[in-house]
């Protein structure tokens, strides 16, 4: 679009585009789609399981369904195709969890200009302390790598790898995926203590508690214990410097045999940093929360992996979404 193609009614449109967000978020923080289920009810039905007001309650479901996200019927809501599969709880493909962490970002979103004037963090990592917080994050990474792990595990090829190192691996998704894909692999989930619950759990949904272990560790701060042939880096570099990239690259090299193969996987932007759209705002999510985190250029990662005496470097022909790709190269 050009900036003649821009018009004020376009310009509104972006400057309330919360109020949309937000009419979800609270849908799906009163647990409103799952509350309705298969069912068709009135707002006085809804509002009296949710215990909440007839009219704050009407009043949302009215918005929801302009938006289609429930169908109305006479007095009667219910949950669209779309709805039942992402926003219900129990559903194999519920994202609420994913929707509820970028609600625990808004706060900080609003207070932008402070960070972009500062140079400094205006929030803690939302994870860390809050437990709501930490589950909405953790099982958050697990819907949206639950939709995306079994692409990626069908086409990278790891047979005859035998020992996956998962860093940051939250909880466990790709190591999950990239074992269910190679029957022969093994994997371990490095992450923080508090995250073992959340991987042991999703681990053993899947039956795999006896080819993957979790390790507890700070990357940042410790040594990575063992010995692998194959390394998943996933949305990891983006939270840290680039010096501490680079450490971090050469911690995960160190551990890997002789012909090793290492995979970072993250939202790339162009060399030139100007796009695309959501790895430049994404960028702007790390300022708002990190020291030093950011979106990196392909460039950039590629420089990174070549210090750290990678090899063979190169992008594989992979988009996820929101412009994820895939850099790998060989030790």
């Amino acid at each position: 679009m050009t900036t003649d193609e821009i018009t004020p009614g376009q310009l509104l449109n972006i400057s309330g585009s919360y109020w949309q967000a937000c009419t979800l978020h609270a849908g799906v923080r009163l647990e409103i789609f799952t509350v309705i289920g298969e069912d068709q009810v009135t707002g006085e039905e809804i509002a009296r399981r949710l215990a909440g007001d007839v009219r704050g309650v009407t009043t949302l479901l009215n918005a929801l369904a302009a938006m289609d996200l429930l169908t109305k019927q006479g007095e009667q809501y219910a949950n669209t195709e779309m709805s039942k599969t992402f926003l219900v709880k129990g559903s194999p493909r519920y994202i609420g969890y994913i929707l509820m962490h970028h609600h625990y970002l808004l706060e900080s979103w609003s207070r932008l200009h402070e960070a972009v004037t500062s140079g400094s963090p205006v929030r803690e990592r939302p994870h860390d302390d809050d437990e709501k917080r930490r589950e909405s994050f953790l099982m958050g990474m697990f819907n949206l790598g639950m939709g995306l792990a079994p692409r990626v595990a069908s086409q990278i090829n790891l047979e005859g790898r035998h020992h996956l190192l998962d860093l940051g691996g939250g909880p466990g998704t790709y190591a999950i995926h990239f074992c269910l894909a190679n029957p022969e692999l093994k994997g371990t989930v490095y992450d923080l203590a508090t995250t073992r619950p959340f991987a042991l759990r999703t681990i053993e949904q899947f039956s795999l508690a006896d080819r993957i272990d979790f390790m507890a560790g700070n990357y940042l701060e410790n040594h990575i214990e063992g010995s692998y042939d194959v390394a998943w880096l996933s949305h990891i570099l983006h939270g840290e410097s680039p010096e501490e990239c680079q450490d971090i690259i050469r911690k995960v090299v160190a551990v890997l045999e002789p012909g090793g193969l290492i995979l970072i996987h993250d939202f790339i932007l162009e060399n030139t940093l100007d796009g695309p759209l959501f790895p430049a705002l994404f960028s702007l999510n790390m300022l708002l929360g990190t020291r030093k985190g950011r979106s990196y250029a392909e460039k950039q990662i590629m420089e990174m992996l070549d210090g750290a005496g990678v090899r063979e470097i190169r992008r594989i022909s992979f988009q996820g979404p929101n412009d994820s790709g895939i850099i790998v190269g060989y030790v």
